[in-house]
């Protein structure tokens, strides 16, 4: 075994990890050592076949070589540049080439270090044009039950996701919710948008006339949302909220932290969808998971809005440090570029239908009670253990490690997203895979 592999800390208390279930980790740990391709190796030596793209973010696979190569001539070239009052070149390539891809009207562009941080300044961007318009009543945020955006507070108080949400008091306030749209009831088995359910963004209107338009500055939507467990929008539903955001002056923020980049087998989830957001928040496959980075897409009408009064003042004051940064801007553009030499970011839609008949051939299999999917997306619904609920799901993620897959669990679900480059024997092995594991599940 090379040595690579036998690198395991002899010390496990310092670092308290995300989202995990420390104590139990400790006590058995899973570690990955490299990674190449549609592999992650373990520290054991393993193979272990990646279907969740890391964590929704690898979508051109592992230690590409591009990107890998852009990083390391960078860190040499110019580590860090600040980029207040100051710039380097390939934020503004990278900026331009975003735009360029980027639905029509989406035309300005703001980065940040991360998805949550993305969903920051998104908000903040929408409360601060509408005063900037002469609205500044307009200081409400609508979210939805279930939605996830990240884990600062304005991600937090929007999302929908209760454990993210309740050990944190009152969070921001005038933030309301629309309904989620999971209803196994009417539309388990779903291929593709579930045909019930238009009907619940008629909320939104319900939510206008309690509030007043007027107090309500924008609403935020995953188009799909991706870290509750791929829950998929009806059909219509998306369209209806475009429409009565721009009855009632209302901004549209669409998150495509995970739809974004190739994930639905269009560049971003607008595309497919045929629905325009007035701000699109993007991270995660931006860069390939490799340097940490996030993006907020905008219209020239809300850029333009700030860009009035003496020359010398700043117009918005917002921004990170690592905005731009130098080693993430070679990162993303070696991305992109890798996404259009393999025409990664229409890939999905050509193995979409195999996709879905692969993950539709676990219907009958033992604990499964729905199984949906869209584009490179799909779910698998557990029914729950009584009185232990998340431990079936758990249980199979465990399982999966040390059977050789990498799978994503949240609540009782299984949610898949692959790598962009995955091949059909790879769809086959997952599936293969998780058959035998939920069939040996208590």
């Amino acid at each position: 075994m090379s040595d690579t592999h036998a690198v395991v800390p002899n010390d496990l208390a310092a670092f308290w990890m995300p989202f995990t279930a420390n104590r139990q980790f400790k006590k058995s740990p899973r570690m990955f050592v490299a990674a190449k391709d549609m592999h992650y190796t373990s520290a054991d030596g393993r193979q272990v076949l990646d279907a969740t793209s890391g964590l929704w973010c690898v979508n051109a696979g592992h230690c590409r070589p591009k990107i890998t190569e852009a990083v390391q001539k960078q860190v040499a070239e110019l580590d860090f540049a600040p980029t207040f009052q100051l710039g380097h070149p390939k934020a503004f390539e990278l900026a331009n080439q975003l735009a360029s891809m980027a639905p029509a009207g989406l035309e300005h562009v703001l980065f940040s270090n991360s998805g949550s941080e993305a969903v920051e300044t998104a908000l903040k961007l929408a409360l601060a044009y509408q005063r900037a318009r002469g609205e500044g009543g307009r200081f409400r945020l609508i979210g939805r039950e279930r939605g996830y955006h990240g884990v600062n507070f304005g991600g937090i108080s929007v999302g929908g996701i209760l454990p993210n949400r309740k050990m944190f008091g009152t969070l921001l306030t005038g933030v309301d919710h629309l309904p989620h749209t999971h209803d196994i009831a009417r539309n388990a088995w779903s291929k593709g948008m579930p045909p019930h359910g238009l009907e619940l963004a008629d909320e939104l209107d319900r939510i206008i006339a309690l509030h007043d338009a007027s107090t309500i500055a924008a609403v935020i939507v995953e188009p799909v949302a991706g870290s509750t467990g791929v829950l998929i929008p009806p059909k219509g539903y998306l369209q209806k909220l475009r429409d009565t955001c721009t009855k009632h002056g209302i901004l549209l923020i669409f998150d495509e932290v995970i739809t974004g980049f190739g994930r639905l087998g269009t560049p971003f989830a607008a595309d497919y969808f045929g629905v325009i957001p007035d701000i699109m928040i993007t991270a995660k496959g931006l860069t390939n998971g490799v340097i940490p980075m996030g993006a907020v897409l905008t219209t020239a009408k809300i850029h333009d809005t700030f860009m009035h009064g003496p020359e010398h003042l700043i117009e918005f004051f917002h921004g990170y440090t690592y905005s731009g940064n130098p080693m993430a801007a070679a990162a993303g553009l070696a991305t992109l570029e890798t996404y259009r030499d393999e025409q990664l970011l229409t890939r999905g839609a050509e193995l979409a239908s195999y996709w879905e008949n692969a993950l539709h051939s676990l219907k009958g299999t033992r604990h499964v009670i729905d199984v949906r999917n869209i584009g490179l997306i799909g779910a698998i619904e557990l029914e729950p253990m009584a009185g232990l609920p998340t431990k079936r799901t758990f249980s199979a993620f465990i399982e999966a490690f040390e059977k050789g897959l990498l799978i994503r669990t949240t609540g009782d679900i299984i949610a898949l997203s692959p790598p962009l480059i995955v091949q059909k024997s790879h769809i086959d092995q997952i599936v293969e895979m998780l058959s035998d594991i939920l069939n040996g599940l208590e």
